[in-house]
């Protein structure tokens, strides 16, 4: 088929996981006549290979270790058996239903879908070698979409250690995980971000056993140092082995048809040479920025992610970019409010705010489950920030301890010349649903006297907030 001009778009958004869509939406509930493209399904890498079906497996994961724990509540059961087939099987459905949705919204909003994949060819056109009519990628020849305005969201990969490159057998990345069939007896994971910490979790509760290792000195790095030091006493409570400080030497890893065997010791310390069935790689993702066209604009790029202003402009006018490619918190939320700020920015919306990333919710889903927004402390001493604490732990929690989960605490960090709250963090059940509240204080600057002062039901985990933020002055009540 030879290349042709479609009709016009106001919009064409290039990439359809969270951020893309999100925009694409926002864009035609606004008026704007929307293009949205991407080669792969609509969800992107979220909803196919990573926030979606991750956590279907961990709710799986911690049903069965909550049955082992029913005898706490009085109930007996025995113990549980996982059928991975069955719970692979389930995750699978949860995306598809998802997905099923997704599409009928794009008929919903009226947004034209474009299944091919797409480059820039200058600022206003974007020329989509498009998927053939059985899916297959660019037996259907090319489509020329011109428009005022393009956003980029082409989101990120799964990215390996210089040297090392998965198999997809023995060594592995998040998306490989998603394709087993059975689970192995044993797993090393290297690096202990979000994605590290969510499998070591899974796979412990799973029944497998598990090795943590980060070459930094704490897990989650990116947390507050004491949700770090709490993950790691209930990770080594429970049996997972957790190694920070760690020098893996990629060139010592050997792998055959019955295990992969590493190196790995201490800084200064004896290097150890250990036996696996699995290796997960899980540090960190790279931006896909390649072959799509930014060479034929003025787009800058700097440390592999594009470079972009507070409202997600780029350096050519009228094309923006959002999500993993500009390099942010590399979250899917976060990706979508992206995209929300690009589209009121793109029709001229005279109360768009530019992209505060200080104010966006962080959640992983560990267990326990951890989510914080703002500063930490050591980020607080670094900005020569003047602040105060207020931190109540979940055994003073009615809920918390009925549920029989209790572990963990809430931590607010507030400045005492402002009253502004700098941070929330929490580690305990249901973390990343309680975050919500913190996440709406900082969107109305509440302080942490508003917080504390907002009657919270009991008995609810929710109290947990209120609490910490009285405790920065010192008022908690239950604790």
């Amino acid at each position: 088929m030879a290349a042709g001009s479609s009709n016009d778009f106001d919009l064409v958004v290039l990439g359809a996981g969270t951020g893309g869509y999100s925009a694409a939406f926002r864009a035609a509930q606004l008026g704007l006549r929307v293009a949205l493209v991407d080669e792969d399904k609509i969800g992107g890498t979220c909803l196919h290979r990573g926030c979606i079906p991750t956590k279907a497996l961990l709710e799986s994961a911690a049903l069965a270790d909550r049955i082992r724990h029913a005898a706490d509540l009085g109930i007996t059961v025995g113990e549980p058996v996982a059928d991975f087939a069955k719970i692979a099987a389930r995750r699978d459905q949860v995306v598809k239903r998802m997905w099923t949705g997704l599409k009928s919204l794009v008929t919903k909003n009226k947004v034209t879908w474009v299944q091919g994949r797409g480059r820039l060819d200058g600022p206003g056109k974007v020329v989509v070698t498009l998927a053939g009519e059985d899916g297959t990628p660019g037996a259907g020849g090319e489509r020329i979409l011109e428009a005022t305005d393009v956003i980029l969201a082409t989101g990120s990969r799964t990215r390996s250690l210089p040297g090392l490159v998965p198999d997809g057998r023995r060594i592995v990345t998040s998306d490989d995980i998603l394709r087993l069939e059975t689970l192995p007896a044993s797993i090393a994971i290297v690096g202990a971000g979000a994605v590290g910490v969510e499998f070591a979790s899974f796979f412990h509760d799973m029944g497998v056993k598990v090795t943590l290792i980060e070459y930094l000195p704490a897990i989650v790095p990116l947390e507050d140092d004491d949700v770090s030091a709490a993950l790691v006493r209930s990770f080594t409570k429970r049996g997972i082995t957790v190694m920070t400080n760690a020098r893996f030497d990629v060139a010592g890893v050997r792998s055959d048809e019955d295990s992969v065997r590493i190196t790995v010791g201490p800084e200064g310390g004896e290097a150890k040479e250990l036996s696996f069935d699995l290796l997960l790689v899980a540090i960190g993702r790279a931006a896909n920025i390649e072959n799509i066209g930014l060479e034929t604009t003025r787009i800058e790029t700097e440390r592999g992610v594009i470079k972009v202003d507070a409202h997600m402009r780029t350096r050519e006018p009228h094309v923006y970019a959002i999500g993993d490619i500009v390099g942010g918190l590399w979250l899917a939320h976060v990706a979508a409010h992206e995209g929300l700020t690009a589209v009121h920015t793109i029709v001229g919306d005279p109360d768009v705010h530019g992209f505060d990333y200080n104010a966006q919710p962080r959640a992983t889903y560990c267990h326990p489950e951890i989510a914080s927004i703002g500063r930490t402390e050591e980020q607080c001493r670094a900005q020569s920030l003047p602040y105060k604490v207020g931190k109540v732990p979940f055994q003073a929690i009615g809920k918390a301890i009925i549920g029989g989960e209790y572990e963990g605490f809430a931590k607010i960090i507030s400045n005492p010349e402002t009253g502004d709250t700098l941070g929330v963090h929490i580690i305990g059940p249901h973390a990343t649903d309680l975050i919500a509240e913190a996440s709406l204080a900082f969107t109305l600057d509440a302080t942490a006297w508003e917080i504390g002062n907002t009657t919270h039901a009991h008995p609810t985990l929710s109290e947990i907030l209120g609490e910490a933020a009285m405790a920065v002055d010192g008022r908690s009540i239950n604790f």
